[in-house]
């Protein structure tokens, strides 16, 4: 990882799918999956649920990212959404901020069947990876919700939006 003193797009051309995109914002997750030493995780916004008798997690992944290929591997994963107390995690695991001695040593993790479970988290995920396919320039990922647990919300939930961090408000 390279940590970069300005922005690593200042120079691009602006891309207005790019810029788009940064305007519609979402809830951060934290995606983990693995276990071990063999164990990844990766901060993700680009994702929806689709509920049914068998609910669904869509999310974008970077097909260059660590996470895809524990992921691949075990077919399992834990989702846990952040709050606004966790966005130095989330810096973490997008890869834009240090992690002395390793990404999971900068917060609690518990182990589970699905992954890495992020202690403090109040809301989250445990799925199974059904399918996967290229699309743009990251793969779609397709879960089965297995369970989805969640609890109370004491703190804004982290939100991202136009390349910053934003607090979303607590609802029920």
């Amino acid at each position: 990882m390279t940590i970069h003193t300005s922005h690593p797009f200042a120079d691009a051309e602006p891309d207005d799918v790019r810029r788009f995109r940064g305007r519609l914002g979402g809830a951060v997750t934290l995606w983990t999956a693995g276990a071990g030493g063999s164990r990844a995780g990766l901060t993700v916004t680009s994702l929806m649920v689709a509920n049914g008798e068998e609910p669904r997690l869509l999310a974008l992944i970077d097909p260059d990212s660590d996470f895809l290929d524990v992921l691949r591997e075990s077919g399992r994963a834990v989702v846990a959404v952040l709050g606004w107390v966790d966005r130095d995690l989330a810096e973490v695991f997008a890869g834009t901020a240090p992690a002395p001695g390793g990404r999971f040593r900068q917060g609690e993790f518990e182990e589970t069947p699905y992954g890495p479970r992020l202690s403090g988290a109040t809301a989250y995920a445990e799925v199974v990876m059904t399918s996967e396919s290229e699309v743009g320039w990251s793969v779609l990922v397709t879960c089965r919700i297995e369970r989805a647990v969640v609890g109370d919300e004491d703190e804004p939930v982290l939100g991202h939006r136009r390349g910053r961090f934003f607090r979303l408000g607590s609802s029920a």
